[in-house]
């Protein structure tokens, strides 16, 4: 039988706020237990929460990005369930009216060797609290209370079931954290707990309709756990299911160390957590002069500027997604591309996505740490162009800049001249090249004049190893042509 997987993401989204969603608490993280938790998140009595404006301003931001509904007036319920670290036994979040209806985003997946794009929609965003933390290792047996996190203002984001594959989820993942970074309204880190997925995972008969049961794993903190859990559980409801059993619905935990998921809980409906209304906050009113002096605050966001690359720079729409997967790498194309020259976007697109990024990967850093800078990598674009160097040679001196860790503006010319590396164009010296590698290679020359198109590749093989690589390609194809007639 032929499967078909169907994944949906909810994604926890810690907002870039100074204090929490409801008190005045900050949210530092790596603080010492229990010093970030005040009256109101450890639930004294008494107490009132305090709507944090901050965290619905940046929830308005991630809904207009998305092109989703922005909801005028919008509520906050109680989600109630019991858990130690839980102070007040429920949750203050959103239920049936959240701030952000609807959306979508769109994002670059690679599928059978070839980069497509996909578009997935979003549910739902709603703004709720984060609880606090158990810790259950040195403690003697015991476990910790931590309510430094109770409070931290989250944004949920949810997908409708539209995903079918790992890669996929992940693709969507990644592009998603690109987004929150890009709009500021999350710092994006992983292991502090920043950006946190769980994932609704189910299959089905290929041509079904109906979704079969899902189970959700929780809490993933990493794009590789996201993938491994995700192919893991694929393969364990498949095996459940052609074994003759049934996959029951239920809540999962991924263990790294095993690469396995495992049963958590069963899974609750909405109906077992018995929302209703907060009746200590007002609906959240949202004007659409708020709205609009919001919109007006907005950077410009990864659509306009990869539609505003096609058009200026003559780039492909493939080649501007790319680019613009991440604000920092966008900006520092166009760094590029202002020193330059404009001519030399195409150019400068292909070493971005090409040696810089492999580069960065291998290093396993970003953009902003990079040590060749968009001012350093003009030059050696510029030195391809005026033919002082070959594309071959170019890359020799890139490896070069990046190892010098250098921040002189003129480092690809020192690398230049202080190696010898610069290309011969001079006539002359190609032309004494080319006649000693034709009076060499006699039985090449022949077969070249019989017809054999790759003898002249071997030809232009050998007058580039005599030249060390530094011969002008351009002018050396030319020339060799002329020789031989």
């Amino acid at each position: 039988m032929q499967w078909e997987v169907v994944i949906g993401l909810e994604t926890h989204t810690q907002l870039a706020t100074a204090s929490k969603i409801f008190s005045g608490a900050p949210i530092a993280f790596g603080a010492a237990p229990n010093t970030q938790a005040c009256p109101v998140d450890l639930a004294l009595p008494g107490v009132l929460p305090v709507l944090n404006r901050g965290a619905v301003e940046r929830a308005i931001q991630f809904g207009l990005a998305i092109g989703a509904t922005i909801t005028p007036i919008s509520v906050f319920a109680r989600k109630n369930y019991f858990y130690p670290d839980l102070p007040k036994g429920y949750q203050i979040s959103q239920f049936e009216i959240p701030v952000v209806q609807g959306g979508s985003l769109s994002f670059v997946v690679e599928k059978d060797g070839k980069a497509e794009m996909k578009t997935v929609n979003l549910t739902r965003a709603h703004l709720e609290e984060d609880a606090g933390k158990s810790l259950h290792e040195d403690y003697h047996g015991m476990t910790g209370i931590d309510l430094n996190r109770a409070g931290t203002p989250l944004l949920e984001i949810v997908t409708e079931p539209e995903m079918r594959s790992a890669a996929e989820a992940v693709a969507y993942a990644k592009a998603l954290h690109s987004l929150v970074m890009w709009l500021g309204i999350c710092d994006g880190n992983m292991q502090e707990g920043s950006f946190r997925c769980d994932a609704n995972v189910s299959v089905r008969p290929v041509g079904q309709k109906e979704f079969g049961t899902r189970c959700e794993i929780k809490n993933l903190n990493s794009f590789r756990f996201l993938e491994e859990a995700i192919n893991y559980e694929v393969c364990r409801q498949i095996e459940l299911i052609e074994d003759g059993g049934s996959v029951v619905q239920e809540t999962r935990l991924y263990d790294p160390d095993k690469k396995e998921t495992r049963s958590m809980r069963s899974k609750e409906d909405a109906m077992d957590y018995r929302y209703f209304p907060d009746p200590d906050l007002p609906p959240l009113m949202i004007a659409q002069e708020w709205i609009d002096r919001v919109k007006a605050s907005l950077p410009e966001l990864p659509g306009a500027m990869r539609e505003r690359f096609v058009n200026d720079y003559q780039l492909s729409e493939y080649d501007a997604m790319l680019l613009t997967q991440s604000k920092a790498m966008a900006h520092f194309f166009e760094a590029v591309v202002t020193t330059a020259g404009k001519e030399q976007a195409k150019p400068a697109a292909n070493w971005m996505m090409g040696d810089v990024a492999s580069t960065l990967n291998r290093e396993g850093i970003e953009i902003g740490e990079s040590p060749v800078g968009a001012e350093q990598l003009s030059l050696l674009l510029k030195r391809i162009a005026d033919g002082t160097i070959s594309n071959k040679i170019a890359k020799e001196v890139f490896a070069a800049m990046w190892e010098a860790k250098s921040s002189s503006a003129t480092l690809a010319d020192e690398i230049i001249e202080s190696k010898g590396l610069k290309q011969i164009s001079d006539t002359g010296a190609l032309e004494k090249i080319v006649d000693e590698v034709l009076a060499a290679n006699a039985k090449s020359v022949e077969e070249y004049r019989a017809g054999k198109e790759k003898a002249f590749n071997a030809l232009i093989g050998q007058a580039m190893k005599a030249s060390k690589g530094k011969a002008n390609p351009a002018q050396l194809t030319e020339l060799l042509k002329q020789k031989l007639g």
